[in-house]
């Protein structure tokens, strides 16, 4: 691959023209501060980008958010739509945690409220919130029902006692994807899943109890229920060893029949199969059924954490759902193309829908003001509430980014650091820990990831979704 050459467009985009001498087939359009840029050149994303440039079948440009870093084939933080008819279906375009996603949880505490209690409700949420590599959760599915949980998703459980009926309308897609083929999820993904919904995981995942420390749009606050000082709780979870032996099963399938097509790609890792092909529609149905199971996994999350506040505080305090949002997946969905409406297939790997006000896919207590979009920053720091703006749909298939990007790889931001002087340091600025492991703890420290703050100015000043409140955490569970 070539020197990649950055043509900047205006002050939040860069450009990479289409290198046909390489195979790209379209540009790729960078969403990135002066800032942001040089830190997101110190890895090879934009490369990752380009090679997603010569997927056939892509409309639009491949897009790259600005926390863009590199990942598995494409790179997280990526965007890309293929057409439906003639494109083609990546299983690295949607990752190996299908719907890894976050979920944001209003309350009817202050953070005053918790303050005095903060520790004991931590230590609760640690004990009734399983987390950690390979933890088995409290609900023990029958294997008739894992079948049936990847086609309902958070409605069978909603359905089985773990939720309210309110959850699944104020989730993306209700909950459910349409088009789920359990058949088509292997043996050994159904075994490695059962024994884990309910349970939070490892890695970046977590459960953080915040406080809205600002409010910047009030009308779209007030359509979420969320205001000052009020503490919420975000849940950053996905699909689990199910999802994963997933992406593992198909990537296989679709580098054995890639030649079959005629595909060839400047990288392995990118291994597809044409949408309409036997693979493509298997991998979509099975990529469909994890993508249930993730939502079907954070409900069963949210459901124990009600029952820890409630031991906490009392039976009257309420936790209801504001929205849950899926950052690793693939959709098909309706777009303008140059200048024409087309049906085709979204890739989000680390990138959020964010569907501006009036789009029928809302749900109609958000319809008016946006779709809800959740950005965590790291552990340390902030996370915000965005809602979707017109701009998202004529420019990034209604998309913008998922977080703050990686700054430092895990090995990289363990190295020299002592797990207590950590802790401490965050105690220090009034957040408590609660880890299954030391790493769980080194590996997600503030500074492996990039500025969170200036990666929202980029997308609300590029007018891809607008700041409606900022998050800081007081307790954090990870795995």
């Amino acid at each position: 691959m070539s020197e990649v050459l950055l043509e900047p467009r205006d002050e939040y985009r860069y450009r990479i023209p289409r290198n046909a001498a390489i195979g790209m087939r379209t540009d790729v359009l960078v969403y990135s501060s002066q800032a942001l840029i040089k830190q997101i050149q110190k890895d090879q994303s934009l490369v990752q980008a380009m090679n997603v440039a010569t997927l056939p079948g892509i409309v639009g440009p491949s897009l790259a958010m600005p926390d863009i870093h590199q990942g598995y084939g494409f790179p997280i933080g990526g965007v890309a739509a293929n057409d439906i008819e003639e494109g083609v279906v990546s299983p690295g375009g949607v990752g190996f945690d299908i719907n890894c996603g976050v979920r944001l949880v209003r309350s009817t505490l202050t953070k005053a409220g918790v303050q005095s209690r903060l520790k004991q409700l931590i230590d609760q949420i640690f004990r009734d919130v399983p987390c950690g590599t390979g933890t088995e959760g409290r609900i023990k599915l029958k294997r008739d029902e894992i079948d049936k949980v990847l086609v309902k998703g958070a409605r069978w459980m909603i359905e089985n006692g773990y939720g309210e009926p309110a959850d699944a309308e104020l989730a993306e897609a209700a909950g459910a994807l349409k088009g789920a083929l359990p058949n088509k999820v292997s043996e050994r993904a159904k075994e490695r899943g059962t024994p884990q919904i309910g349970t939070l995981g490892s890695g970046n995942h977590f459960l953080e109890v915040q406080y809205v420390d600002r409010v910047h749009d009030s009308q779209a606050a007030q359509a979420m229920g969320i205001e000052k000082d009020q503490v919420v709780i975000l849940i950053h979870s996905g699909s689990r060893g199910l999802g994963h032996q997933v992406c593992t099963d198909y990537v296989a399938l679709m580098n054995q029949v890639m030649a079959k097509y005629g595909i060839e790609l400047p990288d392995r890792q990118l291994a597809c199969a044409p949408i309409q092909s036997l693979e493509g529609q298997s991998y979509l149905g099975a990529m469909a059924a994890a993508a249930n199971f993730a939502w079907a996994n954070r409900q069963g999350i949210l459901h124990f954490l009600r029952d820890a506040f409630r031991r906490v505080f009392s039976s009257d305090v309420r936790l209801g759902l504001i929205y849950d949002v899926c950052h690793n997946i693939a959709k098909r969905e309706q777009h303008v193309v140059d200048g024409q409406r087309r049906e085709v297939l979204v890739h989000r790997k680390g990138a959020t829908r964010a569907f501006p006000a009036g789009n029928p896919e809302i749900p109609e207590a958000y319809r008016h003001v946006g779709q809800p979009v959740f950005v965590p920053g790291s552990m340390g720091t902030a996370s915000w509430v965005l809602v979707g703006q017109p701009r998202a749909m004529q420019e990034s298939f209604g998309s913008v980014c998922h977080g703050a990007g990686r700054l430092l790889s895990r090995t990289a931001a363990r190295k020299g650091k002592n797990i207590q002087e950590e802790r401490r340091k965050l105690e220090e600025n009034g957040i408590l820990v609660r880890s299954e492991s030391r790493d769980g703890i080194l590996e997600e420290l503030p500074e492996a990831y990039k500025d969170v703050d200036e990666v929202i100015e980029v997308v609300h000043n590029a007018g891809l979704a607008k700041k409606v409140a900022r998050l800081r955490p007081m307790g954090v569970i990870k795995g």
